[in-house]
C-alpha cells in the first residue's frame, strides 16, 4: 500500500526499503530504489543508502518520501497494490517523478487507485468513478472523456 501519508522510521533508507523484507540484498533494495525512481537522490546523500532519514523521513522532501515508500512496495512485490492519494500532496515536479514511480510499480498486477488528481489513473485499464458514495460511470480513459459526464467534468476542471 503506498499512501499520501508515507511511514518512514529514523533509520537508514535501505532499512525504510528492506522494511517487511530485512533478508533483501542489497542488489534487490537498489534495483528497487532504481525501479521507484529514487537511485538518483540517494546516490547524491553523503552516506547514500545508509543515511538516517529521521523520524517520518523528516530530512527527505515529499516526492522522496514516496519514492522510498514506492521502493518499498516495489521489492515487497505484492500481487495487489492499494494507491490511496499517493501523489495529493506533492509540487508539480515531485509529482512527475513519483508517476514515473508509480508506472513502474504498477505493471503486471491488480492495482486499486484512489485518487482525486487523474494523472494517477489514466492509463489504467478500467475507471470506476464513485460520487456520493455510488459508482456513476466505468471505463478507460478515453470511453469516459467521450461520455462527457462526471469524470470528463473532473478532468476539465484539472486540465482545461
Amino acid at each position: 500500500m503506498v499512501t499520501q501519508q508515507t511511514i518512514l522510521f529514523n533509520d537508514t533508507i535501505r532499512n525504510n526499503i528492506a522494511y517487511g523484507d530485512q533478508k533483501a540484498s542489497d542488489q534487490d533494495i537498489r534495483k528497487a530504489a532504481d525501479a521507484a525512481h529514487a537511485l538518483g537522490f540517494i546516490e547524491e546523500l553523503p552516506k547514500g543508502f545508509e543515511t538516517i532519514i529521521g523520524e517520518d523521513g523528516a530530512r527527505l522532501s515529499g516526492g522522496e518520501r514516496q519514492r522510498i515508500s514506492i521502493a518499498r512496495a516495489i521489492l515487497k512485490n505484492a500481487p495487489i497494490l492499494i494507491l490511496d492519494e499517493a501523489t495529493s500532496a506533492l509540487d508539480t515536479e515531485s509529482e512527475r517523478e513519483v508517476q514515473k514511480a508509480l508506472e513502474n510499480l504498477m505493471k503486471d498486477r491488480t492495482t486499486f487507485v484512489i485518487a482525486h488528481r487523474l494523472s494517477t489513473i489514466k492509463n489504467a485499464d478500467r475507471i470506476i468513478v464513485v460520487k456520493d458514495g455510488e459508482i456513476v460511470e466505468e471505463g478507460t480513459h478515453d470511453t469516459l472523456l467521450a461520455q462527457g459526464g462526471e469524470y470528463e467534468l473532473l478532468y476539465s476542471m484539472q486540465y482545461k
